[in-house]
């Protein structure tokens, strides 16, 4: 993520350089060619500002259009803001670290995920997300819901530990045999 930001940055420092530099060579006056070269100096800290703040603000799910192939997501964490939207932190398959979204409100969706964030606790299992970056959602088939509950480990026993027998002239169930 900080990679991209700094290729973008390097690209909007280049660009106002470059608006700069025709902005000197333009035959105008003086006072216009001096303006121009101030106002792209002025333009590079106001972008990293800019830049810099949208790191810490979820995306809109709408804007996501590398991920719209993400068939499943891991739900991390959530939190719902009435009438305002539903935030969402989650963990993608072939992605370096998760990402925060927001979808619009929607109280349907909403009530789902409660639902299966209380199943996922019940199972003691993961929540998920079907088609994260679908615009469009089907009615049929949750958006949220539940991991299936992991398995119990196989408990193998100690390759290394001794085998006990009976001790001689005895039978299994402690009687002695003469």
């Amino acid at each position: 993520m900080m990679d991209s930001l700094f290729l973008h940055f390097t690209a909007l420092i280049a660009l106002a350089g470059v608006l700069a530099t025709i902005a000197v060579r333009a035959p105008r006056r003086m006072a216009r060619r001096a303006g121009a070269v101030a106002i792209s100096a002025l333009f590079i800290p106001v972008a990293y500002a800019g830049l810099a703040d949208l790191l810490s603000r979820p995306k809109p799910i709408w804007l996501e259009w590398s991920g719209e192939r993400v068939a499943e997501a891991t739900v991390l964490g959530a939190h719902l803001q009435e009438g305002v939207g539903i935030y969402l932190w989650l963990n993608m398959p072939e992605t370096d670290a998760p990402r925060a979204y927001v979808l619009p409100w929607d109280r349907k969706l909403a009530q789902q995920l409660q639902e299966a964030r209380r199943q996922a606790e019940r199972n003691r299992s993961g929540l998920r997300m079907r088609r994260p970056f679908e615009t469009t959602r089907d009615d049929e088939e949750p958006t949220f819901y539940a991991a299936p509950q992991p398995a119990l480990a196989v408990k193998q026993p100690p390759q290394d530990a001794p085998v006990m027998l009976p001790p001689r002239g005895t039978a299994g169930t402690g009687s002695t045999v003469d």
